[in-house]
């Protein structure tokens, strides 16, 4: 879970201000958390106490209305309708990457793959019901679940093609020439979960370590703090996350949702080394 958050606070001050390179300062003073990061924790609250995932996400939107960056239109418009109405509105069949972005905590709390499958869906479908939204979240979930168990990158890279139909072949060399928010070649929405989580999915698989698949995740453009949110919670158990960037990233939240991370870690574990 902490490996998203980094990834998201990392990619935040690129999303809109894309850059081609894996040569940036990691740590800067203006990087913050974002919807994403906001998001996640409202999933892992949702798992440590139960009851209706979409209230977990309301009360969190609801909390911290203003992130940086925002949240994305289709969704505030669901968190306005559903405030107002005083419970959660129907699902507006989203395929956007935010059920991707905010899934990691299902990935630490399951130990089978029937399990993180079925989780990773009902986190998605209170908002994100369109069957590519479901996908970007089981594919993300899955992949947490398998590097948590020790499986090799390339033996998850095959599980993930063959169970979800998504093309991992491209290395992140190609996918950063050819990327961008309008998603590979031009021809898809980078914004959504087909258009951005299998490069996420290629940035940690081909990664030499955490750091590494959070500069290739940024240096490929698009949507860069979602895309190294997902990248980060793939790489956290493939890799483990260096002491002092968790660190970093853990002095930048508030109490309370520090305290949800460590509550959050305490009971599923979680994998900073050095």
């Amino acid at each position: 879970m902490l490996g998203s958050i980094i990834g998201d606070t990392i990619g935040s001050i690129y999303e809109f201000a894309n850059i081609k390179t894996k040569h940036f300062e990691l740590c800067q003073d203006g990087m913050v958390y974002t919807d994403d990061s906001i998001l996640t924790f409202a999933t892992a609250q949702w798992i440590l106490q139960g009851g209706d995932v979409a209230c977990h996400y309301l009360r969190y939107s609801d909390k911290y209305p203003c992130p940086m960056g925002g949240y994305g239109p289709s969704y505030e418009r669901w968190v306005n309708r559903s405030l107002s109405a005083g419970h959660p509105q129907p699902p507006y069949n989203s395929c956007g990457n935010g059920s991707a972005m905010r899934v990691s905590p299902v990935g630490w709390a399951c130990d089978a793959v029937a399990d993180v499958l079925a989780m990773a869906q009902q986190s998605a479908v209170c908002t994100h019901n369109h069957p590519e939204g479901i996908k970007g979240a089981q594919a993300t979930a899955l992949a947490i679940l398998l590097a948590r168990q020790g499986v090799k990158p390339e033996m998850i890279k095959k599980e993930i093609e063959a169970r979800f139909g998504y093309d991992l072949s491209l290395t992140v060399d190609e996918i950063r020439q050819r990327y961008s928010w309008d998603g590979l070649d031009g021809e898809m929405n980078g914004g959504t979960c087909q258009g951005s989580v299998p490069q996420a999915i290629v940035c940690a698989l081909e990664a030499t370590d955490f750091e590494d698949a959070i500069r290739n995740a940024v240096s490929i453009g698009g949507d860069s703090d979602t895309i190294a949110c997902i990248t980060g919670g793939i790489a956290e158990p493939l890799f483990g996350i260096p002491r002092s960037l968790a660190e970093w990233a853990v002095a930048k939240l508030p109490a309370d949702l520090a305290a949800v991370l460590s509550e959050f870690q305490g009971r599923y574990g979680h994998n900073v080394v050095g």
